[in-house]
């Protein structure tokens, strides 16, 4: 999720609230990052 904070937009997991990236001076940049986080969590390995 994209939440937007005094200093810019951070990128914060759904579950744990944990702070995944950030911070974005847009929410194009925060939006880019977190598609990397789903990219990576729905990889086989």
């Amino acid at each position: 999720m994209i939440v937007k904070k005094e200093d810019g937009y951070y990128v914060l997991s759904e579950k744990t609230r944990r702070n995944l990236g950030g911070p974005y001076k847009t929410e194009d940049e925060a939006r880019k990052r977190l598609r990397q986080v789903e990219f990576f969590k729905h990889q086989k390995g």
